[in-house]
């Protein structure tokens, strides 16, 4: 290409984007109506076009129209959903999650002690479906699942409240819709088939955008001139962008996603304190969604933060190191959970207290361990306090009870004169040993590496290696729609109250010529009997990639020693992938065909996540 050639591409691109700069802030220009007249039109448009994709994916059951046209109407209805998702999801969130755009994945409903597997529904299904490879055997799923769609939000539509909460709708749903679209949706985590990431994250910002232009309309207010510019810039940089593979995630955080967040949080509001409570770990006051307080550690644990202390957390230390509290005095917390080591152990499975025999899974880090709705691989435990309770308790660890261990803290000066010291009285109980242990493990928190303050703006350099594992980590190598930010685990955005565990068919010796599965089956094992079902054989919770590097060996079974085994599994599409059998395996198969120096960064990036600063 010659350089006169060059240029005149220069400014053909130029006038593309001020065009459609142009078209933007015009098609942003509603006529003047209120709030619930705007949310009245988008969720009609929404109705609208459900119907639409009712119809046309009958009419491709039957051979009338295309799959192009299936395709399309499909997309549109998505655009649509987008548009007002940070409404419809804040505001009837158990709805929309269980009918309208859930994960494309099987789930449990509990009835009395049983468990039932149900299909999943709505919006990501359809998505799946109708841009797989296999579309045309699935004619009939795709029209059954349309018109179940067409159903399902027919009766939200009917009978929603268009009454906007202006003080909690106007800003928290659009700050948590910011998140959404980071985590959930630039990952390709809500378009499974499509992947048309993009395109739906513009209508989000599209749409939130006339919202808030139309709620916040003073002129002379800087702060909200400045909001509507972010907007503006974020839905002119989506669209574009044609590329999800390359798109530069990380500059699109730190350039607009966390800088509205922010803004946006400077806004008074009078946030639902029963929704804070009960719906979401969230912490409405954080001003990044990489703050050291993005999250409440107390939502997740029964310690409440007006109890919670340093001396409380001294008395929880001593605890934490003390073997007295093993039946046979020779174990500890520490035992398994070194702060040298991550706080894990650096071996496969910890020793127990059985000489020869070691405990059943690999020591996960303690480091962020508190933001978990579920704790042990096969989450078994529904609290920090009752994850304690089965090291108590099992016959292959401290091997003991709560009667022996307060006689134990009794007998012992230190401890009645310690104990007499935060409580202010004489008898130390379960309650009190639990809330000082809980208070400890709550305090180890892992948000403050190299990553997150370059993110926040307290740093200002950080490497080009770290900068491309990230944005590979978030999009081409798909690690993100398990391990979602910011705190990389399993703990799904963007309320972080419920975790996920998945089925990835690790292998019981990644280094065997013949490889096999491990045989540990994992949650269907949990003696939770109320959610006993065959699609949680082999599944394991998602644990953080943060401090991952101080970590080895990797997953349940310790059998993978280095990141690099790591990523090379997750690069063959795990078990699957490598030709083996693995029912329900919730890890998608293909290959993602990394190079070696895309794993490299990946690794890079990983390392950028360690910090212990807590530990000190």
């Amino acid at each position: 290409m010659s350089h006169y050639q060059s240029k005149l591409k220069l400014v053909f691109v130029s006038l593309v984007s001020i065009v459609a700069l142009v078209l933007f802030s015009f098609s942003a220009r509603t006529p003047e109506m209120t709030s619930v007249e705007l949310m009245n039109k988008y969720t009609d448009e929404l109705n609208q076009s459900v119907i639409a994709l009712d119809n046309v994916a009958s009419n491709y059951k039957y051979g009338k129209v295309g799959l192009d046209s299936l395709q399309h109407t499909l997309l549109n209805t998505r655009l649509c959903y987008k548009k007002i998702e940070f409404f419809l999801a804040f505001q009837y969130s158990e709805y929309v999650n269980e009918h309208i755009n859930g994960a494309p994945l099987l789930h449990i409903e509990r009835s009395g002690t049983r468990a039932s597997v149900l299909a999943p529904e709505g919006l990501q299904v359809l998505d799946e479906l109708i841009f797989s490879e296999n579309v045309a055997d699935e004619k009939t799923d795709i029209a059954a699942t349309a018109k179940k769609l067409r159903s399902n939000y027919g009766l939200l539509f009917a009978n929603m409240n268009k009454k906007v909460q202006t003080n909690i709708a106007e800003i928290s749903s659009m700050r948590l819709e910011l998140v959404r679209i980071f985590s959930l949706g630039l990952t390709g985590f809500d378009t499974p088939g499509s992947v048309n990431a993009l395109k739906e994250s513009e209508s989000s910002l599209e749409g939130m955008r006339i919202f808030f232009s139309m709620n916040y309309p003073d002129k002379d207010n800087n702060n909200a001139k400045e909001i509507i510019a972010l907007f503006d810039n974020a839905i002119l940089e989506l669209h574009t962008t044609t590329s999800f593979t390359t798109f530069d995630r990380l500059s699109f955080l730190t350039t607009y996603i966390d800088p509205l967040y922010k803004k946006m949080g400077s806004i008074p509001v009078n946030t639902d304190p029963e929704f804070m409570k009960n719906t979401t770990a969230w912490n409405s006051g954080s001003s990044s969604i990489f703050s050291a307080d993005f999250l409440n550690p107390y939502f997740f644990t029964q310690l409440k933060k007006e109890e919670d202390n340093q001396e409380l957390k001294s008395l929880g230390k001593m605890l934490f190191y003390d073997p007295i509290l093993s039946n046979d005095q020779k174990l500890s917390c520490a035992s398994c959970h070194q702060p040298d080591k991550g706080f894990a152990d650096a071996i496969p499975k910890s020793m127990s207290s059985i000489q020869g025999k070691t405990v059943l899974r690999n020591a996960p880090t303690l480091l962020n361990a508190v933001y978990a709705d579920r704790y042990f691989y096969d989450l078994r435990a529904f609290s920090l306090e009752q994850q304690a309770e089965h090291v108590i308790f099992n016959s292959g660890e401290f091997n003991t009870g709560y009667s022996a261990i307060l006689k134990k803290l009794g007998a012992s000066s230190l401890y009645t004169a310690k104990f007499k010291e935060v409580f202010g009285n004489n008898a130390i109980t379960r309650d009190q040993f639990s809330k000082a242990l809980a208070s400890y493990v709550l305090s180890l928190q892992s948000f403050n590496s190299p990553f997150d303050k370059f993110v926040r703006g307290e740093t200002k350099e950080i490497s080009q290696d770290v900068k491309n594992g990230f944005n590979l980590f978030m999009g081409k190598a798909n690690c993100a729609t398990c391990h979602f930010a910011p705190t990389f685990a399993g703990l799904v955005p963007p309320f972080y109250s419920d975790n996920e565990s998945e089925i990835l068919g690790v292998l019981a010796d990644p280094k065997a010529k013949v490889v096999k599965l491990d045989s540990d089956k994992g949650r269907w094992d949990n003696t939770i009997y109320s959610e006993q079902a065959w699609i949680f054989e082999k599944s394991f919770k998602t644990t953080t990639v943060r401090n991952a590097e101080l970590t080895a060996p990797y997953f349940h079974n310790g059998a993978y020693q280095t990141l690099e085994e790591v990523i090379e599994f997750y690069n063959q599409g795990g078990g699957e992938g490598m030709g083996l059998t693995v029912a329900n395996q919730t890890l998608a198969a293909d290959k993602l065909n990394l190079t070696e120096k895309e794993k490299r960064e990946l690794i890079v990036f990983i390392r950028s996540l360690n910090d212990v600063s807590s530990a000190r």
